[in-house]
């Protein structure tokens, strides 16, 4: 049968998101829609940081399955084959594991948030911007990797960082990555841009043409660009942010806002907006870069010398779960070689498992680096910002997600 293209999957995966978003109504508290979490260096929020989680308890051995698993996921993480029959990964881990898989997409990260809350669910594909939001609130426990056989196999640089671990204990799995790279149409855009400062410092020169991602996390880049451009700010870690260097990054972001013409947040939209020119320099994801470059768009991607945001999503067990052994089948599923390859080609991301890299499509894992632990540590995953400043400082109090949500509500105007 024939593959579907990777534009009809985006499109599935789009309208998914579209009909979840439009179920959520009136949307949340505060935060915003982000699949993904920082390259920063250190292992875990420690205590340094200031953040000790809500002593939950953590899985000490497994059971038989409890029959069913209620499963809380981004669009295109947990398929059946309904979509496309040539990716399921949801009916093998049925039939292996006899865990009827019930599950339900989400369309933000604060809407996943929200309904982790209701304690219906059993297992989540948290992202970054809201895995320690889910940590803090008591909502997921401590993950037991021991139980998980295929934990074993995954990158280490995966493992025990700022968005999936406190103090050395890991709280989920991680499933894939990838970066926030920039785009440019190649017959615009000269010379090749090689730094973040074509849509921050220099964007005036594409006024109207500039394009970014619609949600408050992309404070982040114009931090990380801060972080490198101007070191007196002290930044170090582009999510611990105090007052006045969200207010540096703020202050750049209403600069750049007079130069775009559009934010993007559907993957489609932007595809189109390269295609027809109103857009020709801003921020991507890779698999958008090779949906435009098979329909002959004269674009190339990049990941500039500053660096790049990213994400790294975690599978986060629930803390009051009413299916714990499914979950943790569940956990060891997704990660395993076969199931990792699939949702790895299917999203469009590099997989955790580098097992994956010898059953995906040929060049996938190349294309997004896979396993290449020098281009990881350039991303700077998303991660939550919390009060306690994850770099490690105890001198000031650091601005949180919340905070993050209203100077973007600010920069748009």
């Amino acid at each position: 049968m024939k593959r579907t293209t990777t534009r009809a999957r985006l499109a599935r995966v789009a309208a998914t998101a579209a009909v979840a978003l439009a179920i959520a109504g009136c949307g949340t508290s505060s935060g915003g829609g982000d699949s993904g979490g920082s390259g920063d260096e250190g292992s875990g929020t420690g205590e340094a940081a200031g953040f000790t989680p809500p002593d939950i308890p953590m899985a000490q051995k497994l059971g038989a399955g409890e029959g069913e698993v209620d499963i809380l996921a981004w669009p295109g993480y947990a398929e059946d084959g309904s979509n496309d029959p040539n990716y399921d990964w949801v009916t093998p881990f049925e039939k292996e594991t006899g865990c009827q898989a019930n599950v339900k997409y989400f369309a933000t990260s604060d809407e996943a948030v929200n309904l982790m809350k209701t304690g219906e669910y059993d297992v989540v594909s948290a992202s970054g911007d809201a895995s320690l939001r889910m940590v803090a609130s008591g909502d997921v426990a401590p993950v037991n990797t021991d139980l998980i056989p295929n934990y074993a196999d995954l990158y280490d640089y995966l493992k025990d960082r700022d968005w999936n671990s406190v103090n050395g204990q890991m709280y989920g799995v991680p499933h894939g990555y990838g970066a926030n790279l920039l785009m440019w149409r190649t017959d615009v855009v000269k010379p090749a841009p090689t730094s973040w400062s074509v849509v921050f410092d220099g964007a005036s020169e594409y006024a109207g043409k500039v394009t970014a991602y619609d949600s408050p996390i992309y404070i982040a880049d114009a931090a990380l660009y801060l972080m490198k451009t101007q070191p007196d700010l002290g930044i170090k870690n582009p999510y611990a942010l105090d007052q006045d260097q969200l207010a540096a990054a703020v202050d750049l972001l209403k600069k750049q806002r007079e130069n775009v013409g559009e934010y993007w947040s559907d993957y489609l939209k932007e595809v189109q907006a390269f295609t027809t020119g109103d857009t020709v320099v801003g921020t991507t994801w890779q698999v958008i870069a090779n949906v435009a470059e098979g329909e002959k768009v004269p674009v190339d991607v990049t990941l500039p010398e500053e660096g790049a945001t990213g994400w790294s999503d975690t599978w986060m067990v629930a803390a009051e779960a009413k299916h714990p052994n499914c979950a943790y089948m569940w956990m060891n599923h997704i990660v395993s070689p076969e199931a990792n390859a699939a949702v790895a080609e299917y999203f469009g991301e590099a997989p955790a498992n580098p097992k994956a890299c010898d059953i995906a499509a040929k060049g996938h894992c190349e294309t997004f680096h896979a396993g290449d632990e020098e281009y990881a540590s350039q991303i700077h995953y998303w991660t939550t910002p919390i009060p306690q400043c994850i770099d490690g400082r105890t001198d000031v109090t650091c601005t949180d997600y919340g905070d993050w949500t209203q100077a973007w509500t600010e920069v748009k105007g």
